[in-house]
């Protein structure tokens, strides 16, 4: 008998036998779970991406977290991809290398006891080649099986590994040796079947003779250079992580420099410095940004100073022509008042029509030169502690009769405040005034402490405000529709100037109050101003 030197070894798992065990370094793992049906239904890469920033807490969201994680996973995925094209041919390489010359010794020793093999070999026939087989390997470690028919013999010992049905079958009808990679109790083994043959005398063709060694090896060599490897792997990626880190930092700085010079000098431009630049170096992307900046930054302060120049021209010459307006209007408005007690019939109507225009335009001269006053910034308040609900009772009695005004006022010397006395008349007077011309008698003025404020409330009976009328209510010269066609603003006894609403927003705020304007639930409009009670502020006073 003789083994067939030209019939190369074949792996059985190749030919339909048994998967490798699994768990071992040698095996392929051929119980893949698949994809994670959790995530089935992001169908799209885009959804997935969204999924997982979803998931990051917020303070990892910054540019210099992203960038470190980014670079992160770049090298880990490089280092980890590298090392397992690496590992991979290192350990194809080793489990190659030890394969081929486990299968070729064995060859060589099978050869060497096949001549002395009968045809139809007895128990103790195959007891001697494998002891043959063993003698010659003593030192290698190895198990041998020896069949024929039902036939066995094994040396040194009647320990081995069961081959595969697979690989059974395989070595007893093919003519090339097949080898499988088996794991036993966590040990990695090669296993080796090599079916024997003969030369027939008439035809000179190679037979099967019945015959099959097997050879057990184990290889605990080439496991020890395979997690010699891993580790290996492992500390290289470990290292490509820390110098991925360091990488990053670096880039991280050199991309939020410019950033942050960008932030800080956007919130210095928010402050009011619009001659805040930014210093340009290089030619990348963020030397554009830093470049187009300062383009925006120089254009807004060229228009915002050129607005500032026609803002101050207009109230100069507001101021200007309401100063000069004030000595005509005062002499026309004392010469009409005396004509008017002397003149009757037509003349004296048209006389009171001249005269009521008059004092119309004087208060309108007085409220543009308040108005001037205050977008300079030359209001100031002559604070005094006064008693609110007294100073109120005294702005009212002045200017209406009893059943126009109904008063809810707090008990003399209940509710005390340091307050301009004169801006709180205006504020009191334009109010119920507003609320006059605009509904029906009696007007409800209610004063109130709450907490440390005080709260006054002018309700009237009219028709109430337009929702499209309520942001504006406060603007100058704005005129609502017609069921209120005065009633953006009204000026301190009533008349229709455009401003006297918005001359008392600016007195409340001097006081550091607000003011609000609503709808009552049962009809009629309310406005409401709250007073600081406790004023160490004296930002105001003279």
């Amino acid at each position: 008998m003789r083994v067939d030197p030209s019939a190369e070894p074949r792996n059985a798992l190749e030919q339909g036998n048994t998967p490798e065990p699994r768990n071992t370094p040698y095996a392929r793992n051929t119980s893949d779970p698949g994809p994670d049906p959790g995530l089935a239904p992001l169908a799209g890469p885009r959804r997935l991406l969204r999924a997982v920033v979803s998931r990051i807490p917020l303070p990892l969201r910054g540019l210099r977290s992203r960038l470190l994680i980014s670079f992160v996973l770049v090298a880990m995925a490089s280092s980890l991809g590298t090392g397992a094209l690496a590992f991979r041919e290192a350990r194809t390489g080793v489990l190659q290398q030890s394969q081929d010359s486990v299968i070729n010794r064995f060859r060589a020793s099978v050869e060497a006891v096949a001549p002395a093999v009968p045809h139809a070999p007895a128990a103790s026939d195959l007891q001697w080649t494998v002891n043959q087989i063993i003698h010659d390997n003593r030192l290698s470690g190895w198990r041998v099986m020896a069949t024929y028919g039902d036939r066995r013999a094994y040396a040194p010992t009647p320990r081995f590994t069961q081959p595969s049905p697979e690989m059974l079958r395989s070595v007893r009808t093919r003519r090339a040796a097949v080898f499988q990679r088996v794991n036993v109790d966590g040990s990695p083994r090669l296993l080796v079947g090599m079916p024997m043959t003969y030369t027939a005398d008439e035809d000179q063709v190679q037979r099967l003779s019945g015959v099959v060694m097997y050879l057990e090896v184990p290889q605990t060599a080439e496991e020890g250079y395979v997690e010699a490897m891993v580790s290996g792997i492992e500390r290289a990626t470990l290292v490509a992580l820390c110098l991925a880190v360091v990488l990053a930092l670096l880039a991280a700085s050199g991309v939020l420099r410019p950033v942050r010079a960008l932030r800080g000098a956007t919130r210095k431009m928010a402050a009011g410095r619009l001659d805040v630049r930014l210093q340009v170096t290089g030619s990348d992307e963020l030397a554009d940004l830093s470049r187009s900046f300062n383009e925006t930054a120089a254009e807004l302060e060229r228009t915002v100073a050129e607005l500032r120049r026609l803002e101050a021209r207009g109230r100069r010459f507001v101021a200007d022509v309401s100063h000069e307006l004030r000595t005509p209007l005062a002499a026309m408005t004392a010469v009409t008042d005396v004509l008017d007690q002397r003149v009757e019939g037509e003349t004296g109507e048209a006389l009171r029509l001249v005269s009521e225009g008059t004092q119309r335009l004087s208060v309108l001269v007085e409220d543009l030169m308040e108005i001037s006053r205050f977008d300079a910034g030359a209001a100031r308040l002559n604070r005094d502690d006064i008693d609110l609900a007294e100073s109120v009772r005294r702005t009212v009695a002045s200017r209406w009769r009893p059943e126009e005004v109904e008063l809810r006022l707090p008990a003399p010397g209940e509710l005390r405040a340091r307050v301009d006395p004169r801006r709180l008349d205006v504020v009191t007077a334009n109010l119920v005034g507003n609320a006059l011309r605009h509904g029906e008698p009696p007007v409800r003025v209610t004063l109130r402490g709450r907490e440390d404020r005080a709260v006054l409330e002018v309700t009237d009976n009219g028709p109430g405000i337009a929702e499209e009328v309520l942001p504006h209510i406060f603007e100058r010269f704005y005129k609502a529709s017609t069921s209120r066609t005065r009633s953006g603003n009204g000026s301190g006894d009533g008349d229709s100037s455009g401003l006297g609403l918005a001359i008392t927003a600016e007195n409340v705020r001097l006081h550091g109050g607000r003011i609000h304007a609503a709808n009552h639930p049962g009809g009629g409009a309310v406005f409401t101003v709250e007073l600081p009670l406790d004023l160490d502020d004296e930002r105001g006073a003279e």
